[in-house]
């Protein structure tokens, strides 16, 4: 047997809304009704002693107590007295409490049924009593003439009446009560109908259940998610999204263009069209950017995907890298069955000495180039590199040099230095060298690189014989996009700023000694707990 689904949770509000509605009205209604009762208790007490002192007052009722016939005068002046004061009744009697009036005329002459003894003794009472005409509230007051006691006046209201005005005021009140519930139980009625829209007539078990999945998915995704409201605030962003974009937990309810990002970055997450892999550049990261707006009748915010592209980017280049390198040397194999082919041809002509010869030349210079790289270049991931390099400069007929200055021996980069930023930052520079050493015709195209430790910095250097920068480009030259030979161009001194980023280093353009842009890297080489490496010995190869 199938159990039924729990109430939804806007209907369990409801319920409990219209009970709570219920439950104030009908206490509010019964005090009420309890006060009103009091009151009106309390105001028939003031109006029957009211009533009764003013009778006790009169000079005429004294007068009428001393005639004949006190009845035949007080009975009008009592009933006069009874109607214009709204009481049920107004009995004068004399100090026994035999009746001299009363509403029913058949009653006169009666004895008075109620307490007259306090007013016997000058006292006034007020008091409930059952009499001839049923429950009633009355006052008794005395009369006096010349200091004594000669009548006593007794004006009551009966229980009944009492209760009819209560009735009625209660009636009033349920009629308010029950158009107060009405409009309270249409108004929760709305108010719950928007709540479950907004919740998808899910109960509070099955939105607690979403709530600790969707906690639990921020968290194991490793993506970045960024979520958005309206006004382009931040409402949600969750650990990969703090990594890769440089904020923590006080970003979160504060608009993205007061987080410092770059403002290509920034542009796309304010954008409210949809952007698909868009590749953005952070302080030291290069993230793949997918936007996608909230839609639900008016725009209610956007949400932010971001994925690490740093360190693709990074196998792109090294891969782009070793494709050059595996074209050099598919070149140089080339060159060197033509140089075979000669030396062969040579000894066939019986010239075996310039057969030697040339071979020994050919050897000695490919020799000299490994032993001055390798000899100044301790670390081998840099030697190899310049090796690649310089074998893809010169298919482009461009002559890389490395200065006589530069040595780094091998275990003297720290660890805060991995290879790869080496690679990125070296590798892009050089790369952007023989492209501009080798866009200028006509002229000897040339590429000088350093590389050397001075004190706690490694000093990376690389010049060319190009056209160089202009003053005024030098920020530009490190925009992502940035290129003067054409669209899809413009990501490597991006990233070798990143790069440089990341190791706390700094970059700077020049002009060079061949004419050409300069740029210079200093990276530091003194990490937390580790010394300065000493500075070696420089040499010349």
């Amino acid at each position: 047997m199938r159990l039924p689904r729990p109430r939804s949770l806007a209907g369990q509000l409801f319920a409990m809304q219209v009970v709570l509605v219920a439950a104030i009205v009908a206490g509010c209604a019964l005090f009420a009704y309890l006060t009103d009762q009091a009151q009106a208790e309390e105001s028939a007490r003031h109006r029957t002693t009211a009533t009764a002192a003013a009778a006790a007052r009169s000079p005429s009722v004294a007068e009428a107590v001393r005639s004949a016939d006190p009845s035949a005068v007080l009975q009008p002046y009592a009933e006069a007295l009874r109607k214009d004061a709204g009481m049920d009744f107004v009995v004068i009697m004399d100090p026994r409490g035999r009746r001299w009036t009363h509403p029913t005329p058949e009653r006169i002459g009666e004895t008075y049924l109620g307490h007259i003894g306090p007013a016997q003794r000058g006292g006034v009472l007020s008091e409930q009593f059952e009499g001839t005409l049923g429950l009633s509230v009355r006052t008794v007051a005395p009369v006096r003439d010349g200091g004594q006691v000669v009548a006593i006046v007794s004006a009551g209201i009966t229980v009944e009446e009492i209760t009819q005005q209560v009735r009625e005021q209660v009636t009033a009140l349920l009629v308010a009560a029950g158009a107060a519930l009405a409009l309270g139980g249409a108004g929760t009625y709305v108010i719950n109908a928007r709540l479950r829209r907004h919740t998808h007539g899910m109960n509070a078990a099955e939105l607690g259940r979403m709530h600790d999945f969707h906690q639990a998915a921020l968290h194991a995704v490793r993506e970045g998610l960024v979520m958005l409201d309206g006004g382009r605030r931040i409402v949600l962003a969750n650990d990969g999204a703090r990594e890769l974009l440089g904020f923590g937990d006080e970003a979160v309810g504060r608009p993205v263009a007061e987080l410092g990002l770059p403002a290509p970055l920034t542009g796309a997450l304010l954008a409210s069209e949809p952007r698909v892999d868009e590749v953005h550049l952070t302080a030291d990261r290069v993230v793949v950017v997918n936007t996608r707006p909230v839609v639900g009748g008016e725009q209610r915010g956007t949400v932010v995907t971001l994925r690490d592209h740093t360190e693709l980017q990074a196998l792109s280049g090294e891969l782009d890298s070793e494709r050059g390198f595996t074209q050099a040397l598919r070149s140089q194999a080339h060159e060197a069955a033509n140089r075979l082919h000669t030396v062969v041809s040579l000894i066939e002509l019986g010239r075996a000495e310039e057969a030697v010869e040339f071979a020994t030349a050919e050897l000695e210079l490919a020799q000299v180039l490994t032993d001055r790289v390798v000899g100044a270049v301790g670390e081998p991931v840099l030697a190899a590199l310049l090796l690649g390099k310089t074998a893809q400069a010169n298919e482009r007929g461009v002559e890389l040099v490395l200065t006589e200055d530069s040595r780094i021996d091998d275990h003297v980069l720290p660890g805060t230095l991995p290879p790869r930023d080496l690679v990125t930052i070296l590798g892009n520079l050089i790369d952007n060298a023989v492209d501009a050493a080798g866009g200028v015709p006509g002229a000897p195209a040339r590429v000088t690189v350093t590389l050397r430790t001075e004190r706690t910095e490694l000093v990376v250097r690389v010049s060319d014989s190009g056209p160089g920068v202009s003053p005024n480009r030098t920020e530009d030259v490190f925009r992502r996009g940035w290129s003067t030979h054409g669209p899809g161009r413009g990501i490597g001194l991006a990233l070798v700023r990143q790069a440089v980023r990341r190791g706390h280093g700094t970059v700077a353009v020049g002009r060079g000694a061949d004419g050409g842009a300069e740029f210079t890297v200093r990276l530091p080489l003194i990490t937390a707990g580790r010394p300065a490496p000493d500075r070696p010995t420089e040499t010349h190869a």
